[in-house]
């Protein structure tokens, strides 16, 4: 991990980040540091890599947890609300890691060339994954870096390796659920569809019987496999969402915390303090004092 942990923090010394996350636009990724252990905090994952360079990790839903160490990478393949908390990290040696955001089309497109995986036995089929980070894959983002520092190199050179690095992935030890993912008519597929449902309308009263009937799935075999893919029922993901969202926008607008309630689809002011208080340990006022003292 040395070469890749000298440039991501290298790039994050540059931003003049000692603690935080960078986003590094000529790449598209994201590094983060951080030189102590965190609280909780609460975000959505979309389709990524993370790759923990320095320190760990704990990341779940309210069913699930993983801990990602130094050399570890996570790989993620559906949206999904998680819960997670820095649990390795000092000054001295701060907690680093990378993301690498996932592009589906490509990895789409590169699929019908990659021969189907044949495990010995049933995947697990949690939208997390956590695996070893081989040298192949640590050299491939490692180029990937060094061509995005200047523009000939960035135009030329870096797609190449980006998909080298999408197709590495549907090689290595995570391609059975990428895979199931990518293949139009499997579960994940259509789990895949109905996170998508949620995520495009969140105002929407979502039922389950609804989403199974879209996605062509009896309501039964929906619920089952929704909470195995996501680790959460359906209504449950879309509270997660709509309180992430809420939290959003109490970060970035000075709209009315009853405005923001309506616009994230809860039809009671009251209601929404109270689950939001529930989710993140204090209310959207509270919240919103305390994110504007920092």
């Amino acid at each position: 991990m040395k070469r890749l942990l000298e440039r991501a923090t290298a790039l994050l010394d540059r931003a003049g980040l000692s603690q935080g996350a960078f986003a590094h636009t000529e790449s598209g990724m994201y590094f983060l540091r951080h030189e102590g252990e965190t609280a909780q905090d609460a975000t959505v994952y979309r389709p990524l890599l993370c790759l923990v360079l320095q320190g760990a990790k704990q990341v779940g839903t309210a069913t699930r947890s993983l801990t990602v160490a130094r050399g570890q990478s996570l790989i993620v393949s559906h949206a999904l609300p998680v819960i997670s908390r820095i649990t390795e990290a000092t000054r001295d040696v701060p907690y680093v890691a990378l993301v690498f955001p996932l592009d589906l089309d490509l990895l789409r497109s590169l699929a019908p060339d990659v021969p189907p995986t044949r495990a010995t036995r049933a995947p697990d089929a949690f939208s997390i994954t956590l695996c070893p980070t081989d040298r192949a894959m640590e050299d491939a983002l490692t180029r990937y870096l060094d061509q995005c520092e200047t523009e000939a190199t960035r135009q030329l050179l870096a797609p190449i390796t980006r998909q080298e690095i999408h197709a590495r992935l549907l090689l290595g030890a995570q391609s059975g659920s990428l895979q199931k993912l990518l293949w139009l008519e499997t579960t994940a597929s259509r789990i895949s569809r109905a996170t998508r449902e949620i995520q495009s309308d969140l105002t929407r009263t979502v039922t389950v019987s609804e989403l199974a009937d879209r996605v062509g799935m009896s309501s039964s075999t929906f619920f089952e496999h929704f909470k195995t893919v996501t680790g959460t029922s359906p209504l449950q993901y879309q509270k997660e969402l709509r309180l992430l969202h809420a939290r959003d926008a109490l970060r970035t607008s000075d709209d009315k915390v009853s405005d923001i309630a309506f616009r994230v689809g809860y039809e009671s002011s009251a209601q929404f303090s109270r689950e939001y208080a529930r989710k993140f340990g204090r209310s959207p006022r509270q919240d919103r004092s305390t994110l504007a003292a920092r």
